[in-house]
This record gives C-alpha cells, sequence and structure tokens, in this order.
C-alpha cells in the first residue's frame, strides 16, 4: 500500500509539472497559439480514430461478401448422372 500511495505521488508531481509547464508556455509570446493548435490537433485525432472505428465493421463485411462471392464464382465440379454405360449398353445389346 506504500508503493502505492508513493506511486500516486509521483503521479500527481508529474501532472503538476506539467500543468505548470503548459502555464509557463502560454505566458510566452505565441505560446497560446501554439496551445490552441495543440487543442485542435488533439481534437483532429479524436475524430479521426472515431472514423477509423468505424471501418471496422465495414472491412468486416467486405471480407464476408468477398468470400461469399468466391464461393459463389467457383465453378461447380461436374456431378456424373447415373445413366447406363457405354460397356453396360454394348453388353446389354451383345446378349440379346
Amino acid at each position: 500500500m506504500a508503493k502505492r500511495k508513493q506511486q500516486k505521488d509521483v503521479i500527481s508531481r508529474l501532472a503538476e509539472t506539467g500543468e505548470e509547464a503548459l502555464q509557463k508556455l502560454a505566458d510566452l509570446p505565441g505560446g497560446s497559439k501554439l496551445l490552441e493548435a495543440g487543442n485542435a490537433l488533439r481534437d483532429r485525432v479524436d475524430e479521426l480514430s472515431k472514423r477509423v472505428r468505424s471501418l471496422d465493421p465495414l472491412e468486416r463485411r467486405v471480407a464476408k461478401l468477398e468470400r461469399r462471392l468466391d464461393a459463389l464464382s467457383k465453378p461447380k465440379p461436374a456431378t456424373r448422372t447415373r445413366g447406363t454405360t457405354s460397356s453396360a449398353r454394348s453388353r446389354k445389346t451383345g446378349s440379346a
């Protein structure tokens, strides 16, 4: 449990340091534009990841349809009809 608390302290310290760094960055000339660009980039990446996730079901459907199409386009093996063969016919005519 002591390790867990120590880990939490490290994470909170790191978060505080990051917040301080962002505040200092915003105070610099042009820093606010940089932060705005970073936020816009984050929003775009979020939107892009949502779009990519929506492609997965479509890819699965296309793969399924391709398998069905392959199965339908394969030539079916010729089936032999159960008729009399030529050798059987010759035997019948020869014995009659």
